[in-house]
């Protein structure tokens, strides 16, 4: 269970993580810190909130409250990173925290509580919580991604007008296992 239920959100994570790279090589470096409007969040201001959230909770996930002392939020909502580089090795490195910290645990530390904000949680509700988080996020840059490229904007997922073909391509097969998101992130390792 313990083992399912981490491998489970370790893919879904890594399929988010997925759509945002997908998002960002669609896009020029203008449009990575363009702000549609005046109290709106640009992708670059979204992916440095993204990243100063997830070093905070993962790293020393298992030992320290996961909003650190050293954390400035308030800050993560300034234009920080100023070019597609600074963003790709930020988000990198949020994604490297999150992932390492999910490595580390355990059958023998999984029951551990951990604290975001001095509330206790299990180490499943501080995943879930964060999952949520950066779905919500991640929905956002795809979302601005849409916007920016208008018709120029390559599906991240089955094409509109195209379900048809998908499901009956997925029909004509014999039911499989695996985790929904392994042909995308199977597609985008390809595409590497």
């Amino acid at each position: 269970m313990q083992k399912d239920y981490l491998e489970s959100t370790t893919k879904q994570f890594q399929y988010y993580k997925m759509l945002g790279d997908r998002t960002f090589t669609q896009l020029s470096e203008e449009q990575l810190l363009w702000e549609p409007g005046e109290s709106s969040n640009s992708i670059a201001i979204i992916v440095n909130h993204m990243v100063g959230n997830m070093m905070s909770r993962f790293t020393d996930f298992l030992t320290s409250d996961g909003e650190k002392e050293w954390r400035n939020r308030d800050q993560e909502f300034e234009l920080l990173i100023k070019s597609k580089v600074d963003l790709a090795a930020k988000w990198e490195m949020g994604w490297s925290c999150l992932f390492q910290a999910l490595g580390s645990i355990n059958e023998t530390n999984f029951n551990t509580d951990v604290f975001i904000r001095n509330q206790k949680h299990s180490i499943s509700a501080a995943i879930n919580r964060q999952l949520a988080h950066y779905g919500y996020h991640v929905g956002q840059i795809v979302y601005l991604g849409k916007l920016i490229k208008g018709k120029a904007w390559q599906s991240l997922s089955i094409p509109i007008g195209k379900s048809q073909d998908y499901n009956k391509s997925k029909f004509s097969k014999p039911p499989a296992s695996g985790h929904f998101t392994d042909e995308f992130l199977q597609n985008s390792s390809d595409s590497d």
